[in-house]
Formats: structure tokens, sequence, C-alpha cells
């Protein structure tokens, strides 16, 4: 099975609470000796159809509902790690939300909102590529922003300090709580990608004409902020990382290895759920068994009627015997 699959040391890429690290101190690239990219391709096609097994137990048992977060900086690999590992899921039970800058009308509200409409019913599975943490994330790095969301008791620049953030992060976790509590797995990941290896990739989007479209000035213009940015993920991932909704950092560099490492992640995340077909009384067994009964006697369609069971044409046979 997947989850037992030596392809990530998961207790080292997951985040414990209260945690106190540093982005320098997690690879970016694979440093392993099991795996090549062929491998790890064979081994997510394996991983695919794991996935769309236990998908379907969680539809059928429709107890739990599954929110998965991406988060990186741009070229990390967010759309290819949906694209690649998300392809074997049933698309009726799972949905993907992109979410860009809020709307006028978004900010008149709270900053959940948006995203709490996309979230997933019981029995399914929603990716949200960025998420609420962008609040935590591109607002810290351009804190004025703030100011667009008309927050009382935040009249100006002064106002946005060390406080305001820890509350924002103190609202997350209990928001993220609340879902856990009423049967949502929360699993976040961050694509730990290299500043050199973004450049590679948006030099690639700006050669590719069929890549054109991925690349806009404004992405070059937040990798001036790449320090700054990083400081805020770490921020972010130390203070929200918990048990019921932990972080997980992912080296992003191959996106070979990034994408087999989460799909082993979730799979093994999804075992801890349990998950299984719904059982049914013996009252409905024998319910099943009249309904077989009545499609076996059923008109096939060409005027002639299948037989009934054997065991009724014994029965009858019997009974014509005593008389």
């Amino acid at each position: 099975m997947l989850s037992e699959m030596d392809v990530a040391n998961i207790k080292k890429l997951r985040i414990k609470p209260g945690a106190k690290f540093s982005l320098k101190d997690y690879e970016t690239k694979y440093k392993g000796e099991v795996l090549n990219k062929q491998e790890a391709e064979r081994l997510l096609e394996i991983g695919r159809k794991h996935l769309a097994e236990i998908q379907d137990k969680l539809y059928a048992h429709n107890h739990h509902s599954v929110l998965i977060i991406f988060q990186a900086m741009d070229a990390a690999g967010k759309d290819g790690a949906v694209k690649h590992i998300m392809s074997g899921f049933n698309p009726l039970g799972v949905k993907v939300f992109s979410f860009k800058a809020p709307t006028s009308h978004e900010l008149d509200h709270d900053y959940f909102w948006r995203h709490s409409l996309a979230l997933p019913a019981r029995g399914e599975i929603a990716i949200h590529n960025r998420s609420h943490y962008e609040n935590v994330l591109v607002t810290k790095v351009h804190p004025e922003w703030i100011l667009n969301e008309h927050l009382p008791g935040i009249n100006s620049m002064k106002d946005i300090n060390d406080k305001f953030w820890k509350k924002r992060y103190k609202q997350i976790n209990r928001y993220e709580k609340n879902l856990a509590q009423n049967g949502m797995l929360i699993l976040k990941f961050f694509l730990h990608v290299s500043k050199k290896e973004q450049k590679k990739r948006f030099i690639e989007r700006i050669d590719d004409p069929s890549k054109n479209w991925k690349f806009s000035l404004s992405d070059l213009k937040e990798r001036a902020f790449w320090s700054e940015y990083q400081k805020a993920f770490e921020s972010a991932i130390r203070n929200t990382s918990q048990n019921h909704a932990p972080w997980f950092i992912i080296p992003a560099d191959d996106k070979w290895y990034a994408r087999l490492a989460i799909a082993a992640i979730i799979y093994k995340e999804f075992e801890r759920l349990e998950l299984s077909y719904p059982t049914v009384s013996e009252a409905q067994k024998a319910e099943l068994q009249k309904a077989r009964l009545v499609l076996m006697a059923e008109d096939d369609g060409n005027g002639v009627k299948k037989e009934k069971p054997a065991k009724k044409v014994k029965k009858l046979k019997a009974d014509s015997v005593k008389s």
C-alpha cells in the first residue's frame, strides 16, 4: 500500500504544534537515494488508484469531509500537484478552488467567509489552491492591504502590530478546530521551493509560448519580497500547525518527488479515519434478497421471463410429489 512505501519521512515533513524551526533547515530538493523520477511516477500511479478506492469509502461512509490546502511561493508547483495527484479521484466528489485577491464584496465580509463557502460537504474533498492563509501571508508582507478590510479598531498601519497577527493566528486555530471537531480532516501543504528553482521556472514560462500566460510582472514584483515571504510562512506554520490541522513542508524543487510525497501523506492521513463501507442489518439483507428475486423474475425484453431461482423450483417439485 502507498502508506507503507518509504517515499517520504512523513514525521520529518510534519510540523509539530509549537515547533520552532527555520525554513532554511528544510531541504527544497529530494536528497534520498531510494527514488528516481521514473520510479516515483510508477508509485504515484499506484497511489492514485489507492486514493480513488479510499475516496469511494469516504463518500459511502458519509461522516467525514476532507480539506486539502496548498500554499507556496509562485511557480512552486501547486497547480501541477492538484492535476497529477487528484486526477485519480472521482470528480463528482472533489472540488478545486483557486483563490485570487479578494473582491470588494468579499472584503465586506470576514476573511473566512469566501473560504467557508468553498468547504466540502460530508463525503467530499475540497482542494484550496491558496486559502484563508493568504490573510497572514500576503497581507503580512503588504500590511497596508489590511486597511481594505475596514476592521474596527484598525485605523492605521500602527494598529497592525505583533498583537494583531497573534490574534489572527488564534482566529485561524479556532476556525480550523471547529471544522475538525465536526468531522473535517484538514491537511495543509507548504511547497518549499528554492529561489534558484523559482527563477528557472519563471524563465521557462517566459521562453515557452504555451506557458506565457502563467507569468505576469506581478510575479516578479513579489519575488523581490522573498525574504519577507519566507518569514511570513515560517510564522504562519509555527503558529497554526496543530494535531487537528497539521502543516507539512514538502521539498518542491523536484516536482516528481513533491507529488509522490503529498500523495503518500494524504493516503496515510486518510487511513486514520478508519473508513469503511456502511453495513446493513439482517432485515435489510432480507429485503435485498427479495429485491433480487423480483429482478431475477423480470422479463429480459424478449418476451421470455427468467427462470425462477433453483431453490424455488426444487420446492415446487417437492410439493407436487407430495400431492
